[in-house]
């Protein structure tokens, strides 16, 4: 789905093992970017919509291997409820995503 963050259109997915999953998502879990570990998901954030900027960001550029990175990349975890904003490649509490999210209007 997408949301607003910080006035730009970011693409969000809700952490559920029940609700609807967009093309995206289904695509990462197929391809083993995103797995479940009983109610927590592992997600591997370099692998999900990759970009150079993002990948300069998360510190993994050109190799350079850091606590919380493996040799595939960086991983993050998310709780059921919580959000994957795979524009920003972050995961975000409920909390954060009611305070500084909104959710598009088709015709925004």
């Amino acid at each position: 789905m997408e949301a607003k963050y910080k006035n730009k259109s970011v693409e969000i997915w809700e952490i559920s093992k029940t609700n609807e999953q967009p093309d995206w998502v289904k695509q990462a879990f197929k391809e083993n970017y995103l797995s479940w570990y009983d109610d927590r998901l592992k997600i591997l954030l370099t692998g999900i919509n990759p970009t150079a900027k993002r990948n300069i960001k998360l510190g993994i550029m050109n190799g350079i291997l850091s606590v919380g990175q493996g040799f595939g990349g960086t991983y993050a975890m998310g709780d059921i409820g919580d959000f994957l904003d795979i524009t920003n490649g972050r995961v975000i509490s409920k909390k954060y995503f009611k305070k500084h999210y909104y959710i598009k209007i088709d015709d925004e």
